[in-house]
This record gives structure tokens, sequence and C-alpha cells, in this order.
């Protein structure tokens, strides 16, 4: 398996998001999620939660249900990444989750960062704010000339960054978790070649 999307709730996507998705072998959705992929016209092949927030109660046939109680230890978002690492797919791209509680959205960019989602290659995050990539060792990230690009430690320091087609480019260098001198960079083309030592470092591209 290589693209798996998996929508999540939180937000009402904007049509125009799907045009930047890329083509899935695998549509996931958590919970609210559901109503949100068919709104963009996605096949939806599985949709886990608790069902609290779902408003769509057609659910065709075809999609495999993994339902899990209210009183639960973990976000619908947690539940669905924790199945599709089962499969190791190269890349997963979170649809969504954004614009709603606080608490949910700070909780979902620490989610993307954990370490046990290590066996995928790229982990993305989409909503209305902009894109997120996790890097953990190297992401090429393309965009447009003049772009932000704020690049987050998270969890812990992250050691020997080097970057190339930043405005400001770093060599070696080491971001302190909590600190902001990541923040703001800019794009002077369409890619942005990113490596890092250990840790692990969000990617911002804020919707502009």
């Amino acid at each position: 398996m290589d693209t798996v999307l998996i929508f999540t709730g939180s937000e009402a996507p904007q049509i125009e998001m799907s045009e930047d998705l890329p083509k899935p072998d695998l549509v996931v959705a958590a919970d609210s999620g559901y109503d949100y992929a068919v709104r963009l016209g996605f096949r939806v092949d599985v949709l886990v939660g608790d069902m609290d927030s779902i408003t769509n109660t057609e659910i065709p046939g075809h999609v495999i249900i993994e339902r899990h109680p209210t009183d639960k230890d973990a976000s619908d978002l947690d539940l669905a990444l924790d199945l599709v690492v089962r499969d190791a797919p190269e890349r997963v791209v979170i649809v969504g989750g954004a614009g709603g509680r606080l608490d949910h959205e700070l909780s979902t960019a620490g989610l993307l960062c954990s370490d046990r989602w290590r066996r995928i290659d790229e982990v993305d995050w989409v909503s209305t704010r902009g894109w997120a990539y996790v890097v953990r060792r190297r992401r090429i990230i393309h965009g447009d000339a003049g772009s932000t690009l704020s690049l987050v430690p998270m969890g812990g320091d992250v050691t020997d960054v080097h970057t190339r087609g930043l405005k400001w480019d770093l060599d070696g260098d080491t971001l302190a978790y909590g600190s902001t001198r990541g923040l703001s960079n800019v794009m002077r083309g369409p890619i942005a070649d990113i490596r890092i030592g250990e840790g692990c470092l969000l990617a911002v591209v804020p919707a502009g």
C-alpha cells in the first residue's frame, strides 16, 4: 500500500483542498471525517471511531466499520493511524482536524510526530490552515517561491538540521524544543530540501 488518506473532523473542508490531495490507495474516515470525505467526493473504504459525531447515517455496504466505545483512551484519529500503520504505507495524509477545539488541534500536531509512525516514510497534514509535513530524516517540500515555511521542533531538540532552498538556510544547526528560531522562513523556489539528524520537525506551510 502506497498512499492513505485519513479524513478527520473539526472543520468543514474546502472543495479546493481535494485538488491538491494525492490519489489514494485507501481512504479512511475517523468518525465525522466520513461526512467531509463524502462531501469532497471520495469513496471511503474504512470508517473508524465511536460514531458520536458523524451525521451521515447511510453507510454503503462496502465500507468496513471499526466501531469503538465512547469511553476510550485515544482519539478517533489516533485509532485510524494505528489501523493504517499495520500495513506500513509509504505516505499518509491527514485531511481536516483544524479550526475546531484548540486541545484537539494541539493534540493532533503532537500525535503526528509520535515514534509509533516511524515506519511511514511520509506523514502530512492538510487543513484550511495549510500543510504540515513531518520530518524525521529528510523531506522534499514542494511549494511556491515566496511561501512561508516554518520549522517547528516537536517533542525535543532537533539536531543537525540542514536546509536548501530557503531564504535563511541552516547548516548543521540545532533547533531547540520551544525555540521559535525556525518560524517564518521563506521558500526561494519551488523546492525546499530538509535533512535532520535526531528528533522530529513539523515543516509548516501556512495557508496564505
